[in-house]
């Protein structure tokens, strides 16, 4: 709804569709800064595009700050518009990636699924439970790479693996032995299943037909522009509606201000177009409002209706000269535009789902070995051997 808020209102220029039948919108008036918000991802010839989705009280909160100071700084946004933000939450993996992406319009995130450790109140093992997987990481798809590594013995710490996920969310359950220890096991599922994986940023669009790789600020100033247009060709619509209203409430309150000539003139013409003419000609009125005079239901003439004729003309004066101070002020127009902006956030809003953490090393061999306490033996033949303490 909110992309395509305003259409009737002249806010875009329509073409023809395909094969001419229909007239179409050349781009949606959208209130909602959809490109940032909801992300975007394809390939053309010789180029692509693949933008994360990010949260609407962030990217409202950039624009809010551009609105009001338009010369600031990429580094200033960065302050309100953390990263992109995910809608099966996980983890993205420090920062150098997202500065990168909204610096220069391209970056590679590293991106963890959420898991934690629990133990089994009956038998005491513990177990690794996945609440959250990285974005377009498929479900079944992990849960079948993590069954192929327990089945290849690359994973023998795991027992058994369960599909738990529910309305409520995703819940993969990962049975361990009960001597395993689970950072080293969640080590080995970052290292070789799609629980880490990675997201290649491409701020690239179509900017008035043109393919343009775009950094945070460039991205942002595009669609206050685009919201500036939708706003100014709206206001100087209604405009146009509320002068062409002022207009006929002036016929009308002329015509009752004389009632008993008009309906003298009505009584003795021959046809309405008769009748229409003698009230342009004798009442100094357009043919719109003697058209509305025509039109007009006898009960308008009661002392209640003739207030109201008044009052709604006084109203429309007013919203003639409040659009028209819009129109004339660039201030004033930003000003609509924030405040419009601010009720998006206000209705539509949510909490971040994706956390972001600090960076995380590459995972060496030693993180996927299980830390215990061991004993070293050396024969006299020069011979090493370790043994766990508990086999010892």
């Amino acid at each position: 709804q909110e992309l395509l808020a305003d259409i009737d209102e002249e806010t875009v220029d329509f073409i023809p569709n395909y094969d001419d039948s229909l007239r179409e919108p050349v781009v949606l008036p959208s209130r909602l800064p959809n490109l940032l918000v909801n992300g975007s991802s394809g390939i053309a010839v010789g180029m692509a595009t693949n933008i994360p989705p990010h949260n609407l009280r962030e990217v409202v909160d950039g624009l809010v700050i551009l609105l009001e100071s338009p010369d600031c700084t990429v580094d200033e946004l960065m302050r309100v518009i953390h990263g992109p933000d995910f809608p099966t939450g996980a983890y993205i993996c420090g920062r150098k990636g997202i500065e990168e992406a909204y610096r220069t319009g391209r970056g590679i995130l590293r991106l963890r699924g959420r898991a934690v450790s629990e133990r089994d109140q009956h038998g005491g093992k513990e177990r690794i439970v996945v609440t959250e997987i990285p974005y377009q990481v498929i479900k079944a798809r992990l849960v079948e790479k993590i069954a192929d590594l327990v089945r290849a013995k690359k994973l023998d710490a795991v027992t058994d693996i369960r599909d738990e996920s529910d309305r409520s969310g995703t819940r993969i359950v990962l049975e361990l032995r009960r001597d395993a220890v689970p950072d080293a096991v969640l080590a080995q599922l970052y290292a070789h299943t799609p629980l880490q994986s990675t997201f290649g940023v491409i701020f690239l669009a179509l900017v008035q037909n043109q393919p343009r790789v775009l950094n945070l600020k460039e991205l942002l100033s595009i669609f206050i522009d685009h919201r500036r247009e939708v706003v100014y060709r709206r206001t100087t619509f209604e405009l146009r509606k509320a002068k062409e209203r002022a207009h006929i409430l002036e016929g009308l309150r002329k015509a009752i201000d004389q009632i008993d000539r008009v309906v003298q003139l009505i009584r003795a013409a021959a046809s309405p177009e008769a009748a229409r003419d003698a009230l342009v000609q004798r009442l100094d009125l357009s043919e719109a409002q003697a058209q509305a005079i025509l039109d007009m239901r006898l009960q308008r003439l009661t002392g209640l209706e003739r207030k109201k004729i008044v009052d709604e003309y006084k109203e429309t004066i007013q919203q003639i000269e409040r659009l028209t101070g819009i129109l004339a002020s660039e201030q004033r127009l930003r000003e609509v535009i924030r405040q419009e902006l601010l009720e998006l956030r206000e209705q539509y809003g949510d909490e971040r789902q994706t956390e972001i953490v600090g960076e995380v090393g590459e995972i060496s061999i030693e993180d996927m070995i299980a830390e215990e306490d061991m004993v070293v033996t050396v024969s006299h033949t020069d011979y090493i051997k370790r043994n766990p303490i508990s086999l010892y």
